[in-house]
């Protein structure tokens, strides 16, 4: 899955990623409540224990939906608000000092658009980079295989499909630049 390759998600016989979401799950539960219950400390540990990397004095609001959990990565003094959903069957990176929305979604998987291999329940999965300072408004969309460049800034409900340059605002559906910052 991390190399691209076809794969079928619900395959049974794979037991070790059955076995790794459904940790992710009752890992992310247990944080929910901590963070609910005030205790930060027990919960940036138990955050800690699930994903990939988190940067230091990083602030991620639950509920937080992952496939895994381990191929997300979050860089240092990144907030993240209410709702994140991370498909993180490829790696997800997201730089530090970022802004994340409410209900964002960070979608690695892709599926064949022939209806054979669609109908066989095939998939692949592609990574998202999300580079430093970048600010992804309430309920941004961001594709498989997408790059979104340091400092950019993407509108509150944009379906972002392709790549970002840096230092730039893109908004709409598709997401289109419409002007540089700075």
């Amino acid at each position: 899955m991390l190399a691209g390759d076809l794969y079928i998600a619900d395959d049974s016989g794979n037991d070790e990623s059955v076995r790794i979401h459904e940790r992710a799950v009752r890992v992310l539960e247990t944080y929910r409540l901590q963070c609910t219950a005030g205790e930060h400390a027990a919960a940036r540990a138990t955050l800690a224990s699930v994903l990939g990397s988190v940067g230091a004095g990083v602030t991620i609001r639950p509920p937080l939906f992952v496939d895994y959990g381990e191929n997300l990565h979050v860089g240092a003094r990144t907030f993240i608000n209410y709702q994140l959903t991370a498909l993180d069957v490829a790696a997800i990176t997201i730089g530090e000092d970022c802004q994340i929305g409410p209900g964002v979604q960070l979608l690695t998987p892709t599926h064949p658009i022939e209806p054979g291999p669609r109908r066989d329940k095939l998939e692949a999965a592609a990574p998202i980079t999300i580079g430093d300072n970048v600010w992804l408004g309430g309920g941004v969309i961001v594709c498989p295989g997408v790059s979104i460049g340091d400092n950019s800034v993407i509108g509150a409900g944009s379906v972002v499909t392709k790549d970002v340059p840096a230092n730039v605002v893109g908004v709409g559906n598709p997401a289109r630049v419409i002007r540089e910052i700075g």
